[in-house]
């Protein structure tokens, strides 16, 4: 899935759901940023674009936004919550020691949720995880 502004857009009309500013000013936050932010983060770049938008619409906004799945929320190691465009189903590894994170495709993952799923009986609703270790690198230090 393409990630521009304007996919965005056409996704948002295509679930029936209008194009409002605030929406917009998120869109083009989280594309910009081309990673993970947190709703902070989000707002003080929205006050940057769109200034007379509050702090409750931009939350209020961002959480319509994960609702309808245009944005992901993900629960980082930090227990932060970060949010993301919701381009391709992907997961993370993150370093603890540096904090290097490297992006593992879904694909890779399916096995493992296909096993949770059947040797549990759950279904899994969410599944945008972050492990978290040490990298190479790090490793290499510690040792």
């Amino acid at each position: 899935m393409t990630c521009s502004p304007a996919h965005l857009a056409e996704q948002i009309r295509a679930k029936g759901f209008r194009l409002t500013p605030q929406r917009m000013a998120i869109f083009n936050v989280l594309h910009e940023s081309g990673g993970h932010l947190v709703r902070t983060e989000i707002y003080e770049r929205v006050q940057a674009l769109a200034p007379v938008l509050t702090e409750p619409t931009v939350y209020r906004t961002l959480d319509f936004l994960v609702e309808n799945e245009l944005v992901r929320v993900t629960h980082a190691g930090n227990g932060r919550l970060e949010y993301e465009l919701a381009r391709h189903r992907h997961h993370h590894l993150h370093c603890s020691a540096c904090g290097a994170e490297l992006e593992i495709a879904h694909e890779q993952m399916q096995k493992i949720f296909a096993h949770l799923e059947l040797s549990t009986g759950y279904r899994l609703t969410e599944n945008h995880i972050t492990l978290m270790g040490l990298c190479p690198h790090c490793q290499e230090i510690g040792d």
